[in-house]
């Protein structure tokens, strides 16, 4: 499915996904089947997409944009393939994940062969900024997910604890898409911050909404399971709200579905997530998000990037799958 706001870089997407394709060759068979199985899963590819929208935003004419962005949707599919071993999941964009199709090993192998074919092209890139912003980052995002990992089942999680792991695990990598790809085209000082700032908040918003969804979406249109965040005793926004609206008897059972785990309580959770107005709160949070990322592109030149990136924060924060 083509996306408006990917209409400005069509044909620079359609060379990513043709580099990508070139660079998963690989002399074992099994890492070209399992990467082959990857990029059939399609996805929407954001990440790469910012960094698209942001070089060309700047003004970037040269090819090297093409090979930053597939850089980047290689350590994010590295990412996911690690999330999914961690998280035990079994579904992903509407299929099997490499982790229950494959097993563990080799899907944390490959994560690993992804991640170092990422970085072999990322040196032949050459700019050592550009370098610098994307080591930072994935070094960045483990502490994310260790931070989170050491969450789990924990009830006491904090709004400001929550924010700081989705900053880290998620919106890092968003960020470091839009500020590569600012950095790469020799933007000057003031809107290679706005754009490494409004990947930063498209990027929060993304996981708010993601988490809005676990409790609101429909896993078919998801393409992964709902209730995936209760089951694995993740405490994020919507729970955290309702424990501070909720009454004592509210409070103790969202207690104890997080240091269970498991769906069996997923229907009068969602009950109780929409009537202390949790949900809300966290559509209003991802709008938040939305004003902050829309007011760094006020101090970006006007183009037809810039419109898609408008464009595009609409989209995350307004979707429903």
């Amino acid at each position: 499915m083509t996306y408006a706001f990917m209409s400005a870089v069509q044909k620079d997407f359609h060379a990513v996904d043709d580099l990508i394709r070139a660079n998963l060759n690989s002399h074992v068979p099994l890492v070209e089947e399992i990467a082959a199985y990857l990029i059939e899963a399609g996805g929407k590819r954001l990440r790469p997409l910012l960094v698209l929208l942001c070089a060309r935003a700047c003004g970037y004419s040269g090819n090297d944009h093409i090979k930053l962005a597939a850089v980047i949707e290689f350590l994010h599919t590295a990412m996911l393939l690690h999330d999914d071993v961690v998280d035990d999941s079994d579904l992903r964009r509407g299929r099997k994940t490499v982790n229950a199709a494959w097993g563990n090993p080799p899907s944390v192998l490959v994560g690993d062969f992804l991640h170092s074919r990422a970085f072999e092209m990322m040196v032949d890139i050459g700019n050592m900024r550009v370098m610098e912003i994307l080591s930072r980052a994935t070094n960045i995002i483990s502490e994310g997910e260790v931070q989170q990992l050491c969450n789990i089942r924990n009830p006491k999680t904090t709004e400001a604890d929550y924010m700081e792991i989705i900053t880290r695990k998620t919106a890092m990598l968003f960020q470091a898409a839009a500020h590569s790809g600012a950095v790469l085209a020799g933007a000057d000082k003031d809107t290679e911050a706005a754009l490494r700032d409004y990947g930063l908040h498209l990027g929060v918003a993304f996981q708010l909404v993601d988490d809005h969804l676990d409790y609101r979406g429909d896993t078919e249109a998801l393409g992964k399971n709902v209730g995936d965040d209760l089951a694995e005793g993740k405490m994020t926004l919507p729970l955290i709200a309702a424990m501070r609206n909720g009454t004592d008897d509210q409070k103790a059972f969202i207690c104890d579905a997080i240091e269970k785990g498991g769906v069996e309580n997923l229907h009068s959770m969602i009950n109780l997530v929409e009537s202390t107005g949790a949900l809300k709160y966290t559509t209003d949070s991802a709008n938040s998000q939305r004003c902050k990322a829309q007011e760094c592109l006020s101090r970006v030149d006007d183009s037809e990037f810039k419109n898609a990136m408008s464009t595009l924060i609409n989209f995350v924060v307004d979707r429903h799958f």
